[in-house]
């Protein structure tokens, strides 16, 4: 496929669109699976300022797919090696965004000494992961309505 698209860190200006972007994401693809209260606890973590100050400060990563000057993928981390947040527009699934969103932030990982990243999956995300190689830590469970699958990508040596 022709890219057309450019992955590159987040600026300050795209913090909300990034946002929306996630929250359109995950009504549509994820909330289906979870319980009102995870609906709740999922909109809450994405309109936190504290996530907003972290990422300022450039403690909470975020990286951005822009196609046309549009945002239609984002990925971000936190804790040096946990995967927060993946998203990408519904019309624009299935074209590599989301690989390269993940080895954009991985290869951040690396060249900061991390050996391995770690994700806690909804369900809608599972078989993603998967396929990028990212292996079940331990079985589903449901955090404060949310349903996760905790996962783990090793890096090659």
């Amino acid at each position: 496929m022709d890219k057309r698209y450019e992955v590159r860190a987040a600026v300050r200006d795209e913090w909300e669109d990034a946002m929306a972007l996630a929250w359109r994401s995950f009504k549509k693809f994820v909330a289906p699976d979870y319980s009102d209260m995870g609906v709740k606890e999922f909109s809450n973590f994405i309109s936190d300022n504290g996530i907003y100050k972290m990422f300022l400060i450039g403690e909470y990563k975020l990286w951005v797919a822009v196609l046309d000057g549009e945002i239609v993928g984002m990925i971000s981390i936190r804790a040096k090696r946990h995967i927060s947040l993946l998203f990408v527009d519904d019309k624009h699934q299935r074209m590599g965004i989301g690989r390269d969103l993940i080895n954009t932030a991985t290869d951040y990982m690396k060249q900061n000494g991390e050996t391995f990243a770690t994700v806690n999956a909804s369900p809608y995300g599972i078989n993603f992961y998967h396929a990028l190689g990212f292996k079940d830590t331990r079985s589903e469970y449901v955090d404060s309505g949310m349903r996760v699958t905790p996962m783990r990508l090793d890096f090659k040596k």
